[in-house]
C-alpha cells in the first residue's frame, strides 16, 4: 500500500508541477518569447554548427560530403603535432598572448584608476573621448597605420629617429620587434574601450568610504589602495579568468596584416596557419584538428585558471 501511495503523490506532484509551469509560461508569455530568440541564436548558430568538427577525425572531401567522408582517425592531431613548426607555432602563441596580457591587463586598471581621481569634466572627458576612440578604427586602418608610420624613409617614426641621429630600421621586417609592436599598437587601441567596465566598478564604491577616508587623512594614493583598488579586485579576477581562457585564441587579422616575409618566423600562429591550411591549401580536416586542439586547450585553461581563482580570491566565472 505504501508504494502505491507514494506513486500515486509523485504522480500528483508532477501533474501540479506541469500545471504551475504552464500557468508561469501563460503569464510570462512575453518574457520567454524575449529570451526565446537568444537561445535559438546560440543553438542555430553556435552549437548546431559544432557538429561539424567532425571533420577533424576524417579524410573529409567537398563531394562526399561530412557523414560520407571516409574516418581517419588521430591521423590529422598526429600529424600536426609531429610538424616541425609546431613548437614554433605554440612559442609564438603564447609569447604574443603572455606579452599582451603583462602590458595589456593592467593597462584598463591604471587608467580607470587615473580618470577616477580627476575632478575636472572638461579634462575628464576630454581624455575619456582621446583614449575611447582607437578601439573603434577597424584593424585594417589600425595596422595601415601602424605600417606607414613605421615605413622606413618616410615614416614618422623613421623621421623622428633620424632627426636624433639614430639609424634608420626596418622595424616591421625586424621578428625581434613583432611582438613589441603588435602589443604595444593593441594597447594604444584597447585600453580606453577596456577601462569602461573598470570606471563603472569604481562609480559604485559607497561615497562614505572616500570621506571616511579624508577624515582619517588618508593620502590620495592610499585611498587608492585602500578602497579603490579592493574594489577592483572581483572584476579584475574576472577580466583575468576570461583573458587566460582565451590565451591560445590570438586575433587572426591583425597578425595576418602585420605578416610579412621578414618577420613570419615570429608573426606566424596557429590562428593564421589554420587560415593559409584549411582555407587557401584547403585541407579542412587538418584546419579542423588544429583548430580543435586549439579551442580544448583554451577550454583546459578557463577551468584551471577558475578554479585557482576561486580557491584564492572566491571570485570565479562559476
Amino acid at each position: 500500500m505504501s508504494s502505491r501511495s507514494e506513486a500515486a503523490n509523485a504522480t500528483i506532484r508532477r501533474t501540479q508541477g506541469k500545471r504551475m509551469l504552464r500557468k508561469k509560461i501563460e503569464r510570462h508569455w512575453q518574457l520567454y518569447f524575449v529570451v526565446l530568440l537568444p537561445l535559438l541564436y546560440l543553438v542555430i548558430f553556435k552549437y548546431v554548427p559544432m557538429a561539424g568538427i567532425v571533420i577533424a577525425f576524417k579524410d573529409y572531401n567537398v563531394v562526399q560530403g561530412i557523414w560520407g567522408s571516409s574516418w581517419a582517425g588521430f591521423k590529422y592531431f598526429e600529424q600536426f603535432f609531429a610538424s616541425p613548426n609546431f613548437w614554433l607555432f605554440i612559442k609564438n602563441t603564447l609569447g604574443i598572448s603572455l606579452y599582451g596580457l603583462a602590458v595589456g591587463f593592467p593597462a584598463p586598471i591604471l587608467l580607470a584608476l587615473a580618470l577616477n581621481e580627476i575632478r575636472t569634466g572638461l579634462f575628464k572627458k576630454s581624455v575619456q573621448m582621446i583614449t575611447y576612440a582607437p578601439y573603434f578604427i577597424s584593424t585594417v586602418v589600425m595596422v595601415s597605420i601602424i605600417v606607414v608610420n613605421l615605413t622606413p624613409n618616410i615614416g614618422m617614426v623613421s623621421r623622428f629617429f633620424a632627426f636624433l641621429g639614430v639609424q634608420d630600421t626596418n622595424f616591421m621586417g625586424n621578428p625581434a620587434l613583432f611582438k613589441t609592436i603588435y602589443v604595444l599598437s593593441d594597447v594604444w587601441q584597447m585600453t580606453g574601450y577596456g577601462a569602461i567596465i573598470y570606471i563603472a566598478a569604481l562609480a559604485g564604491v559607497n561615497p562614505e568610504l572616500y570621506e571616511s577616508a579624508k577624515v582619517d587623512g588618508a593620502s590620495r594614493f592610499q585611498k587608492i589602495i585602500r578602497i579603490d583598488l579592493p574594489s577592483l579586485v572581483p572584476v579584475a579576477v574576472i577580466m583575468l579568468i576570461l583573458n587566460l581562457g582565451n590565451i591560445m585564441k590570438l586575433g587572426f587579422e591583425k597578425i595576418y596584416l602585420m605578416q610579412n616575409p621578414l618577420n613570419l618566423n615570429a608573426s606566424e600562429v596557429i590562428s593564421t596557419y589554420v587560415y593559409k591550411v584549411g582555407l587557401i591549401g584547403s585541407n579542412f580536416s587538418f584546419s579542423a584538428a588544429i583548430g580543435m586542439f586549439n579551442s580544448v586547450v583554451n577550454l583546459l585553461l578557463l577551468i584551471l585558471v577558475n578554479y585557482i581563482a576561486r580557491k584564492l580570491t572566491d571570485n570565479s566565472l562559476w
